[in-house]
This record gives structure tokens, sequence and C-alpha cells, in this order.
């Protein structure tokens, strides 16, 4: 398992896809770049499905997500991704009451199970109290990261 804290954003493609019957239909998936600005996640999303959609598409939406984080998960069987919904408890040192904060990430996972060992897994290793509030699974296809590119002497 590893974690990656980014600004990430939801790009939706829509395009003419070859069904098992053989006949093509359009479909629109969702996908998660991450970049700085909603250009840069359009040109992101552009240059990474332009290598995996043979013709045209198009980007139909773009939006910045409400997670900050993400956890990889190295499982082959790691095909889904779930969103999470964590409440980190703290303490309001003047009130001495317990505060709840909401704080969602995005985790990659072969089963709902699965997902909520990896939360516990990345988490287990933090000092945070927090309750796992929510688990729910995602349309999403794929997450691209962002890759530095080598320079070229």
């Amino acid at each position: 398992m590893r974690s990656r804290t980014a600004i990430w954003f939801e790009c939706k493609i829509r395009y003419e896809k070859v069904m098992d019957d053989g006949l093509p239909k359009k479909v629109t998936e969702s996908y998660v770049v991450d970049a700085l600005s909603f250009s840069e996640a359009e040109e992101r999303i552009i240059e990474e499905m332009s290598s995996y959609i043979s013709g045209e598409f198009d980007v139909a939406d773009i939006k910045k997500s409400t997670y900050k984080e993400i956890f990889f998960s190295d499982d082959d069987s790691a095909d889904k991704w779930y969103k999470a919904k964590l409440q980190f408890i703290t303490i309001d040192e003047k009130s001495e009451k317990e505060k709840r904060s909401n704080v969602y990430y995005l985790v990659n996972a072969g089963s709902f199970n699965g997902a909520v060992k990896n939360i516990d897994s990345v988490m287990g290793e933090t000092m945070i109290d927090f309750v796992i509030s929510s688990v729910q699974e995602t349309t999403l296809m794929d997450v691209f990261e962002y890759k530095k590119e080598e320079a070229k002497s």
C-alpha cells in the first residue's frame, strides 16, 4: 500500500466503444488525474486517453474531487476504486468536547472488505483517532498520477 496526496480532478470521457456483441455504443467513463488546474487536467486526460482510445473522444466534464489523498494497492486483483469517508476525532482544548471532522479518500481494492483493510493498513500507521463512516464503490475506471518527464540531453 502506498498513498499519494495531490490536487485530484475527476474527468468524464465520452467516446464510441465497441461492446462485447460487436456493436458500437456511445459511453461515458470517469477517470481521475492529478493536476494543478482545470486546463492542466484536461490536457493530461487527453494525453493519457489518446493511447487507449482509437478514434475521437470528448472531455465531457471535469470537476475538482473531494478527496485529497489516494491509497494505491499493490495487489493485482485491486481493480475497483472506493470513496471512503473518515471522521477524524479530536478534542477541543477549550471546551474539552470531542470534535469530528470529515475527510474523504479514494481507495484502490478488489472488494469492499479489501478497501476497509487497505484503509486500516494505511491509517493504522498514524496516530490519528478515526472512524470509517462510509465506504462506497465508485464508477471510476482508473487514476493517472503525474509522472516527471526525464530531461532529454
